[in-house]
């Protein structure tokens, strides 16, 4: 579907919002990410939104419960982005490297306990900072987000609105997506390695991966 950079960008800030850890402090901004969802057309307005009224009414221990077992303790669910195609090997170390560099290049500096790769970071970054790179990253990642999507379909988790909106503000699947994703379904991430340095790789350090401290949303979304 084709958005307004405004609605893309507002698109990738509230996926961002929901896709990190269920805290209370963005819990308090469901009803802001409500009211900024109708300015976005049919049908990713209603796929936001149908989320964040389930978000709004479930008990937010059973959120955070849901949200551990689904992103943390399912290997396909991972929200790190370079975890499906490398796993915790040296590899991976090269491709957050990268990422952070892009980062950098915008002028944003993340400690160095954060992984550039954890999906709502990367949101946050395309939504606010630079969008053609934070885009571009999203790009690379296309088959890993469209199998995070598949297995959040398959799970019937509440979050698969969520990978829908957002994988409708991407390119189309490619006849290469399409292998790779079969590859990354068939095999799973590889096996771990030694010597990962200077990053402390683990897929469950959600709660230390933000970009930036979370903003009160504003009405209208990211301008």
């Amino acid at each position: 579907m084709n958005y307004t950079d405004r609605q893309r960008r507002l698109i990738w800030r509230i996926c961002a919002l929901v896709l990190d850890y269920p805290h209370p402090r963005t819990l308090v901004m469901l009803p802001d990410l409500v009211e900024a969802s109708h300015e976005l057309p049919t049908p990713v307005g209603d796929q936001l939104r149908k989320f964040c009224d389930h978000a709004t009414h479930a008990d937010p221990l059973v959120l955070a419960q849901h949200y551990v077992e689904t992103f943390d303790l399912r290997r396909r669910s991972s929200l790190h982005l370079t975890y499906y195609a490398y796993g915790d090997t040296r590899k991976r170390g090269g491709a957050l490297l990268m990422m952070k560099q892009a980062y950098r290049r915008a002028g944003v500096v993340m400690d160095e306990q954060e992984l550039p790769d954890y999906l709502p970071v990367v949101l946050e970054f395309s939504a606010t900072t630079d969008p053609l790179a934070g885009g571009r990253i999203l790009a690379r990642h296309r088959a890993v987000l469209e199998l995070l999507r598949l297995s959040l379909h398959e799970s019937e988790s509440p979050y698969a609105d969520i990978l829908d909106a957002l994988c409708s503000t991407l390119r189309p699947l490619t006849t290469t997506d399409r292998a790779e994703i079969q590859v990354l379904a068939a095999d799973g991430p590889p096996e771990e390695e030694v010597g990962l340095d200077p990053y402390a790789i683990d897929p469950t350090l959600h709660d230390n991966a933000q970009l930036l401290p979370t903003p009160a949303f504003p009405t209208g979304g990211p301008q």
